[in-house]
């Protein structure tokens, strides 16, 4: 079972939704980094169960604990071990379904695949060993900062009610002051009560993040397989519950001609190459070209509802699943942190492989007499 993700900045997750604690080890990240503690836990607390009545009840203050790779506030350039304790585990409320599928879950194709599974809260296949990734983006976004490159990322979408205005058009801060984590406030609170609603009828509702990175320069991101926007993709689908991934003019890029399509580049008063319109998303050929990147993240309806469903035991034989637990009945509030730190791992990782290959280009010119 793969748990690490990275080239060069890689992080390794560890743990179950219900195991004595869940963590991640991060390797490659460089020497001397101040490790700003208050912001990695900022970034936990977006993220954390709890936070309104449209969030699982679950209550875990998702404190976390340094192990190793930190000394005298800064990093070491050694491995990055941080590990948060599970304390409130309620194990029993999935006694009933030790021996159940429930529907689209993970429990029928671990099960399949590896002939056993912890089927409290999902162990591995848990949303909650996202946390862990947080962590690891929090770090990511720290040495991203001193690049000057943000991440924000805001919800966009819940369920049929959808916020039309370019990301351009918004004030983005404004996402973390509300629960939802819209910045528009009047579409925020017609998105919460949407939210509840789904809720006191025991069901489940999906939704779209939207995620903006400005600040990254020309050239991050590798050609052919490696492609910044296939790195980018894959780290959002590797987020549970993800069903969809689109960069730039995504999919309604299909509705305009070449004519309308192309970016148009021109020089700015500044010297730099730029381009008029931004259907790329800031990606070209696999490699940042300066502009804004951006790209949106669909996630499907929790899966858990407190509904019966039709499903099958492990003999195959019919069974009622009946939903019980705590659970986000919409996700995508609690995702914009994750999704922003997946990026952030993307965009560390093509950052430092960047600068390797930049070092090693004025090595081979060295060598070469050129330089």
């Amino acid at each position: 079972m793969s748990s690490t993700y990275g080239t060069l900045f890689k992080i390794s997750t560890f743990g179950e939704s219900h195991g004595p604690a869940i963590g991640v080890v991060i390797d490659g990240c460089p020497a001397g980094l101040p490790f700003d503690t208050d912001f990695i836990q900022h970034e936990l607390d977006r993220r954390k169960p709890g936070q309104s009545r449209i969030t699982t009840q679950r209550r875990e203050a998702d404190e976390f604990e340094v192990l190793s790779g930190v000394f005298d506030g800064r990093t070491q350039g050694t491995p990055i071990a941080l590990v948060i304790r599970n304390t409130d585990q309620r194990s029993k409320d999935y006694s009933h379904i030790a021996g159940q599928f429930r529907p689209s879950h993970a429990d029928y194709t671990y099960q399949a695949k590896y002939g056993s599974r912890d089927y409290r809260g999902g162990g591995r296949s848990s949303a909650r060993e996202t946390a862990a990734r947080v962590a690891a983006g929090a770090v990511a976004k720290l040495l991203l900062q001193q690049q000057g490159v943000q991440v924000q990322a805001y919800v966009s979408q819940v369920g049929t009610l959808k916020l039309e205005k370019p990301y351009q058009a918004l004030n983005l801060p404004l996402a973390e002051e509300n629960a939802v984590r819209c910045p528009d406030p009047e579409t925020a609170e017609r998105m919460f009560q949407y939210i509840d609603e789904t809720r006191k009828r025991g069901d489940s509702i999906g939704g779209v993040v939207d995620c903006v990175i400005q600040g990254v320069p020309v050239g991050w991101g590798e050609p052919v397989f490696d492609k910044l926007h296939a790195e980018l993709g894959k780290a959002m689908l590797s987020i549970n519950a993800v069903k969809g991934f689109e960069y730039g003019s995504g999919f309604a890029g299909v509705e305009l001609y070449g004519s309308q399509h192309n970016d148009e580049f021109y020089t700015d008063e500044q010297g730099h190459v730029r381009t008029k319109t931004n259907h790329s998303g800031g990606i070209q050929g696999g490699i940042s070209n300066g502009e804004d990147i951006y790209f949106r993240v669909a996630f499907k309806p929790v899966a858990t509802i407190m509904q019966d469903q039709d499903s099958v035991d492990v003999h195959g034989q019919p069974v009622t699943v009946s939903g019980k637990g705590r659970h986000d009945p919409c996700v995508v509030p609690r995702a914009v942190p994750i999704v922003e730190a997946m990026a952030a791992l993307v965009l560390v990782d093509m950052y430092l492989r960047n600068k390797v290959a930049q070092v090693a280009g004025q090595q081979t010119e060295k060598e070469a007499g050129l330089l």
